[in-house]
């Protein structure tokens, strides 16, 4: 399925714009690709813009990966305890206060770049283990309904909304 043809009723208007910016790919083959271009995309920016905010008080583009990496981590959380049916309604989080609580800018791109791609190799993992039925399953996330195959192209659409960032306000 690509991200197009997800129901509306699978994910709430919060979450449009991230289904939006998912490529019309396939899910499990769009996590591989955005995988592969996100970093070529990071090898390809100048090593002194990596600690450079646009404003007073803006994340670094070391402190957004970090951030792309925690709610990646987050969102394969959510899915994973929907897709094994759990009906607890699932909280949100502070994104600020996680940045604020890293060490993001005392890492080197590299490390945050294998970081980031440990953790997408596992989201892979998890949504390649998926049944049709269990990518369907719908359950409470920040107090919105979202799917299974929502959560994976909400996943995507993240990182591509900060990639788009990067290249307006960064580079």
């Amino acid at each position: 399925m690509n991200s197009n043809q997800l129901p509306v009723n699978e994910y709430s208007g919060h979450f449009a714009t991230y289904i939006q910016a998912a490529s019309n790919v396939e899910l499990i083959e769009e996590l591989e690709i955005s995988l592969h271009d996100f970093i070529k995309f990071v090898q390809n920016i100048p090593l002194d813009k990596f600690d450079y905010r646009y404003a007073e008080g803006k994340w670094t583009i070391k402190d957004i990966i970090q951030h792309i990496i925690d709610t990646e981590r987050i969102f394969s959380y959510r899915a994973l305890r929907i897709s094994r049916n759990d009906k607890t309604p699932l909280p949100g989080f502070e994104e600020n206060d996680y940045v604020d609580n890293t060490n993001a800018n005392g890492r080197s791109i590299q490390d945050l770049l294998t970081e980031f791609s440990a953790v997408r190799q596992s989201t892979l993992l998890l949504y390649k283990s998926l049944s049709d039925e269990q990518l369907k399953r719908l359950g409470i996330a920040s107090n919105n309904e979202i799917s299974v195959r929502a959560l994976g192209f909400v996943t995507i659409g993240h990182q591509k909304h900060h990639q788009k960032i990067f290249q307006e306000r960064y580079l």
